[in-house]
């Protein structure tokens, strides 16, 4: 069975002059152990169902089910907490705090604290190939690819099967760009993670087990 499935989504919103229908009834199935990108142009509704998908809001029509739940029927704010790990091009780390502390928020919001949650910290953060001093250090004392590999970290620590990552690589340099998208397909491949790409970066689609066109709306499987 698919962990997240989208049927029949669709949503529109208005801007100061006009609706805008963001989404037309999009239908799609996503699995475990595979990586997906969607990609498209500005507006095509690309940003929409990722938000959607992560819970931030509801579809008007239609219903998305995480392991055959609809969200509507879920807490939200929950379902954020604990099942539906977001990546962000812009890292969204709490500056204030340590990488460890960065790390062990969200297993702190589940209920894990204390010695277990600094012992999976730890796990997290070679899994994401960091040293283990970077642990002690702060997002500022980081590059951005250190960065966006301990924002990983944070969203693996949530333990949920379900990665979004929005424009992963939007803020990082060829290089470290790529040893994002490999660290996210090994996570796919050999944890059984379902990985969702949104991106304008065309030159990691060869690495991605499908490759979703969104367009007016619409959906569309090209790879």
């Amino acid at each position: 069975m698919a962990i997240l499935e989208v049927k029949d989504v669709r949503f529109s919103y208005r801007t100061r002059y006009h609706q805008v229908d963001a989404l037309k009834g999009v239908t799609y199935a996503f699995d475990e152990g595979k990586v997906y990108a969607l990609v498209g142009k500005s507006g095509s509704g690309k940003s929409t169902l990722l938000s959607l998908m992560a819970g931030l809001d509801l579809p008007q029509e239609g219903e998305i089910l995480f392991e055959g739940r609809p969200t509507s029927a879920m807490n939200l704010d929950q379902y954020r907490r604990e099942k539906a790990a977001v990546i962000y091009q812009s890292f969204r780390l709490f500056p204030a705090l340590t990488v460890e502390e960065n790390v062990t928020y969200p297993m702190e919001l589940r209920g894990l604290g204390g010695k277990a949650a600094r012992e999976q910290a730890r796990a997290l953060i070679q899994k994401v190939n960091l040293p283990e001093t970077a642990l002690d250090r702060f997002p500022s004392m980081l590059s951005g690819g250190e960065q966006q590999r301990v924002a990983i970290a944070r969203a693996l620590g949530m333990d949920s099967k379900l990665l979004l990552a929005d424009e992963p690589t939007g803020n990082l340099d060829t290089e470290n760009g790529n040893h994002i998208i490999d660290l996210l397909v090994r996570l796919a491949h050999e944890d059984g993670y379902c990985v969702i790409i949104a991106t304008h970066d065309m030159d990691i689609l060869q690495k991605m087990d499908c490759v979703c066109r969104v367009q007016d709306g619409t959906l569309h499987t090209v790879k």
